[in-house]
Parts: C-alpha cells; structure tokens; sequence
C-alpha cells in the first residue's frame, strides 16, 4: 500500500481508540497493533514518521489493513492480546518461553493428596498452586511439606460411608508416621483439612498462620505435660525457621505485589519478574523475548504484563515498574524512588540486564563473524537470479552418507550474508533405506518446513539446495505437499560446475567466477557440507562404538 492510496482511506478512519491489523499480499495477518486514536497511529505508518529499518519493511508489504473501533485503550489492550494470541503475526513481540512449569495440585476430594503436574486441567475443580519457575524450588517446598505435614499419599475413596464400614487398613505409611491414618479414622477429616489449609498458606508464602498454629497447639502439649508431643511440633516450627530464610527473600513491605523490569536492545528483550506476598518473594522469573520491530518500552512492557497475568493467574493488584504506565495494567502502578520496592526493582533489572548480557554473549559465540554489509550483493543476487525478494535470509540443505551407512542431513542459515548458528539443523534420516538422495533430500526438506509453520517461524527467502536437478525436484516435491513452494525461491547449485539450476527449467545459468553473489553460494555451500560432514562423522562413531559393544557381549 502507498502513501497515495492510505491518503484516500484516510478520512474514513476514525479516531477511537481500537485495534488494527496488516495484511500482506498472500492475505495473511502480518502485524495487529492497538491504538488510543486509530487515526494518528495508522497515519504514523504512512507518513515517514517511523524510522526504523524494520518497520518500514514491514509497511513495504502491508497490501491492506482493517480495524475493530473499541470503547477504551485497556478494551484495546485486551482485543489485541486476544487477537495476536489466536493469530501469531509475524512481526509482533514474540513469547519465547515455551516452557511448561509445575503446579502443585491439592485433589478436590475427601482427604485431599497433593502432587506435581505439568498440566492445568481447568474442567476439573482442583487447586493449582503455581506455577513454580524453579523445579528445585518447588521440590524443596514439596518436601518439606512432607516431612512437617502428614498426608495420605493412597489412591483410596476415603468417603465416610467407606471408614465407617472397616474397609480399609493402615499401610506401612502410618507405622512410619508419615501419615496419621484417615483410613481406619484414627485422623478426623477437620484434623486433616487443618493440614491443607497450612499447606496453601505454605505454597503462598504466608508462613504466619502456619508458625501461629505449630506453637499454639506445641504449649497446649506443653500445658497437658505431653512433652513428646510438644518436641513434635517445636521440632515442625523450627524447620520452618530454617526453610524460610534459605529459600524466599524477605521485605519490610508487608503486603501484595508484584515487580517486573525489562532490558532489551534492536532484536530481543529479557524481563525479571518478582511476586511478593505478604513480604516475601514467593517466585522469580525470567521471560525472553522476540523484537521483530522497533517497539517503545510500554509496548514490550504490555506484552510481558498480559503473560504474567495468563501464566501465573495473577490480578495485579500493584505493579512495580521503572516508568509510569497505564492504569490499565494493574490496579495501582508504582515507580518507586527509595525504600524496599525500589531495591526489589532493582534486583529485578539487574537479573533482567545480566540475562540480556548472556544472550549477547552467547549470540557471539554463535555467530563469531562480523555482521558485514553485505545488501549490495544481496541485492545484487536478487537481480542476477531474477529472485522474488532480497535474500537477506538463506537456508541450504545437503545430505551425507557413505554407502548407504549413518545417513544424515544438514541445514545452514545465513541471515544478511553471515552464519546464523542459532538456526542450524541436523536430521537423522528416518523415512528412506538404503542409498538415495533424492528421497533423503525430500524427507529433510520436508521435515525443516513442517516445523517452520508449525511454529509460525518466517519462511526464507531463498533455499538453496546442494546438487542439481534431482535433488532440486525432490527438494520442490516437499515444498508443493506443504503448499509453500509459490512463497519462497529455491534453486540447486552444482558442485562441479557451479551451475545454478531453477524449478522446472530444464537449463541452468552459470555466474561469472568473479560474481560475488556466487561466491556468498559457494561460501554457504561449502558450510552446509563441512557441518553436514561433521554430523556424519558423529554419527557413524556413535553406531560403529554401539556394534562394537554389541559383537562384544
């Protein structure tokens, strides 16, 4: 879309506060934004006010856009997150924790259990409390409940009909004290209830009614000269002493909230985030993620807020953050200058500053060659193989085997003319026995891309494929089952001649020696050969090690 055609389109905008979104050429939703006046927000696009590289590439491709009108910007904030969550455009802020973290589960039964899982079942009227970030956590906490708070751990339908018919006896569980019983009544239900209640003031952090408890009912022991008892529980309130300080953080603020800080530069963004209850930093949490665009501060803040409300059920009550907000966000915003919520914030950004810092440092192990300006050769390509974009992002694939043994794929990709380590891919070939490369080549083809719309990753914009026309037809038959192949180009290069061969054209081109966009080919080739080399050897050390162990025995 032009900035022409916009200026037509433009009175009929309104300016309520709503959400928009972009569409491409292929009629696929590429970005959704909100807006408190649609009007100046979808004008910002089109009238050279956005700088930045990347969202002028993205307005290059818009072809049109729609709007939903909204009665407020918090109704915007929540249409948007919706619409993004069911679309995954291309060009938002992507989530790039995909983790599944544990719950811990009190069973909605008589005489509840309690255990771990990884799935919310929300249908069924159980109670989940988490999700822990720290598997360790969670377990220290899990044990520690089971060491200071005696629980049924049988599958038994402990219904009172059932224990007063004598159904039951006690297991070896009883006899170990670990658990008091239930099943032949030698606990109350109330007496047992009064265990879960501790334990959900536990998984909350609200340890006080706990140690009111366990040194209410020690002097009462005490009292009645039940002296044995009473070591019981003062050895329960002691442990709890002892668990506090190691494992949660404490505050003199003695209330609710929550605290997230966020560092980010040009292409990722790491938030901290603390939940305080009662005090205590009950969770800790890092989220990574994606920035395709030039996105401000509060839109990447919005973005983790909504995740933090989805993920760990929480109403924000009252957000701690370094800028002010919508109070939209959560019930009170506070950007606070001195005391205890401005150093929790700080712990916050420290965490979040040291993860952004890590990623950097891992993104140039990865990728230790310099980021060279390579769009003129690029652009170039483009022009010399009559490509559909720029090739900013190449993937090429080649198969290894000898003899039919270990068989093997590898993909490279190149972003902007350098290695992309980050997005390099093996594959055991499943699917094919015996030699054949043209079916080998299908199947990892076949495999890379599946994945890619599974996840709703961007398609390259050239794959090349190491061979020639076999191996270049077998590569496309992959692309026509996943109905991709009219949205990339893709071509085989030759290794003997360097030929350059098209899909379903019979004759092949050959760059001139010197041609740069030819040597940038040759250089991902040969990459895409030594990597897939490498795994091949791998590979056949491990099998050959694994016949040898077995001729052995």
């Amino acid at each position: 879309m032009t900035t022409v055609q916009f200026a037509v389109l433009k009175k009929q905008i309104p300016a309520d506060a709503g959400v928009y979104k972009f569409y491409n050429q292929q009629d696929q939703i590429i970005y959704i934004g909100k807006a408190k006046n649609l009007n100046n927000r979808l004008s910002s696009y089109f009238s050279h006010q956005e700088t930045s590289r990347k969202t002028q590439e993205m307005v290059f491709q818009i072809h049109r856009f729609e709007f939903t009108i909204v009665n407020s910007e918090s109704d915007a904030l929540i249409l948007e997150d919706q619409l993004i969550k069911q679309h995954k455009p291309k060009y938002n802020i992507r989530l790039k924790d995909d983790k599944s973290y544990p719950y811990i589960v009190i069973k909605n039964e008589p005489f509840p259990r309690i255990f771990f899982t990884r799935k919310k079942k929300t249908h069924i009227n159980d109670t989940y409390i988490g999700p822990f970030t720290s598997v360790v956590n969670a377990h220290t906490i899990f044990n520690h409940i089971k060491e200071n708070i005696p629980l049924r751990t049988c599958s038994l339908n402990l219904t009172e009909k059932n224990i007063a018919a004598g159904k039951f006896k006690v297991c070896l569980e009883y006899h170990l004290g670990n658990c008091l019983g239930p099943c032949q009544g030698h606990q109350s239900l109330q007496n047992y209830l009064e265990g879960i209640q501790q334990i959900k003031h536990l998984l909350k952090g609200n340890l006080q009614p706990i140690k009111s408890y366990l040194k209410t009912t020690m002097w009462a022991f005490s009292d009645a000269e039940d002296f044995e008892k009473a070591a019981i529980y003062k050895k329960k309130l002691d442990a709890l002493e002892t668990y506090q300080p190691s494992s949660i953080l404490h505050s003199q603020q003695q209330n609710c909230f929550d605290v997230v800080a966020i560092a980010h530069n040009n292409h990722v963004a790491y938030a901290s985030y603390l939940m305080i209850h009662n005090g205590v930093v009950v969770q800790t949490h890092t989220i990574p993620l994606e920035i395709p665009l030039a996105f401000n501060a509060e839109e990447i803040y919005s973005v983790v807020i909504l995740y933090i409300k989805d993920t760990f059920g929480r109403e924000l009550h009252e957000l701690v953050v370094p800028l002010e907000l919508g109070a939209y966000f959560a019930q009170k915003i506070t950007v606070p200058k001195l005391g205890d919520k401005k150093k929790l914030l700080d712990l916050a950004q420290k965490n979040a500053d040291f993860a952004l810092k890590e990623n950097l440092h891992k993104e140039k192990i990865l990728n230790p060659l310099p980021e060279l300006d390579k769009t003129n050769v690029l652009a170039d390509l483009k022009a010399s193989l009559n490509l559909k974009a720029v090739p900013l992002h190449i993937e090429c694939f080649d198969n290894s085997n000898i003899q039919g043994t270990s068989p093997v794929g590898a993909m490279v990709c190149f972003k902007k003319g350098v290695p992309y380590h980050a997005q390099y891919r093996k594959f055991h070939i499943k699917t094919v026995k015996g030699i054949n490369d043209f079916a080998s080549m299908k199947e990892i083809v076949f495999r890379r891309y599946k994945s890619v719309l599974l996840k709703n990753d961007p398609l390259p914009h050239l794959i090349v494929i190491d061979g020639g026309k076999g191996q270049l037809s077998s590569a496309l038959e992959a692309l026509n089952i996943l109905q991709i192949a009219h949205k990339v180009d893709i071509i085989g290069l030759a290794k003997r001649e360097e030929e350059v061969y098209f899909p379903n054209q019979s004759q092949s081109i050959k760059l001139n020696w010197d041609n740069e966009g030819l040597n940038l080919l040759r250089s991902i080739r040969d990459e895409v050969h030594r990597f897939g080399i490498q795994f091949h050897r791998q590979t056949r050390s491990i099998n050959m090690l694994g016949e040898r162990k077995f001729n052995q025995e």
